[in-house]
């Protein structure tokens, strides 16, 4: 159980992680590339955007098939990847309900 809770915890921090690159590329660094022509820091931006996302997909499917998820649920967290904000909904309306559900109460340790 301790570990399905630390591939939670760890979901979540990356969720949170790469939501905040994903921004960071459609804020900064888009504007930076198509407005005043510097590609740079949307290259470097994109090259990491890209990793956590891959690692977020793939930490999504692992997670959902350890804990026994429906199908739903991880469609929903996949789609959140690619929707500006989406992380940080998931991880208020999936990932910390479903890591309060592994969560054994007390008198049950």
């Amino acid at each position: 159980m301790a570990s399905n809770s630390k591939l939670m915890q760890f979901l979540r921090i990356l969720g949170i992680i790469e939501g905040i690159s994903f921004l960071v590329i459609l804020f900064i660094t888009m504007p930076l590339k198509y407005v005043w022509e510097m590609r740079e820091p949307n290259l470097i931006v994109g090259m990491i955007h890209g990793v956590l996302f891959i690692g977020y997909c793939l930490l999504v499917l692992v997670v959902g098939y350890k804990l026994k998820w429906k199908l739903l649920t991880i469609f929903w967290a996949l789609l959140a990847s690619v929707i500006p904000f989406g992380t940080f909904v998931a991880d208020k309306k999936i990932f910390r309900e479903k890591q309060d559900d592994n969560i054994l109460p007390l008198d049950k340790l």
